[in-house]
């Protein structure tokens, strides 16, 4: 039977992994290639908002980490793109989960903001 991993331990390496899901731009990134590899020009188009700088350094943790694999094509020009490896497949279902709740619950949310906006302003909080 494989370690037993607690994500509530202060040292439990689950935590690392937790914290790298949960990156603010993993989620994209990972989102972006579920229809298969993009170049890095395709993934910065499609992923509105990220800077080149931060793509750059969310893929290389990603491949680090065996989630995402880089192919460089010896071509002239040079061509790399970017796929998802089967660990990084594997993350889809769930992150498809949290997207579907997000994208569902954006009215309950922004309705709860509102109320406790309100709530602070009229000093009953």
């Amino acid at each position: 039977m494989g370690k037993a991993y607690n994500v509530m331990a202060a040292t439990c390496p689950s935590r690392t992994v937790l914290h790298r899901i949960g990156a603010r731009w993993t989620v994209f990134v990972v989102n972006a290639l579920d229809d298969g590899p993009r170049r890095f020009t395709e993934l910065k188009a499609h992923i509105q908002g990220i800077t080149p700088k931060v793509l750059t350094e969310t893929l290389r943790t990603l491949e680090a980490d065996g989630l995402v694999e880089r192919t460089d094509y010896p071509e002239n020009p040079p061509r790399v793109e970017y796929g998802l490896t089967p660990l990084g497949r594997s993350l889809l279902e769930p992150l498809r989960a949290v997207r579907a709740w997000a994208e569902q619950h954006v009215p309950d949310i922004e309705a709860a903001r509102a109320r406790h906006e309100e709530r602070a302003s009229l000093g009953t909080l």
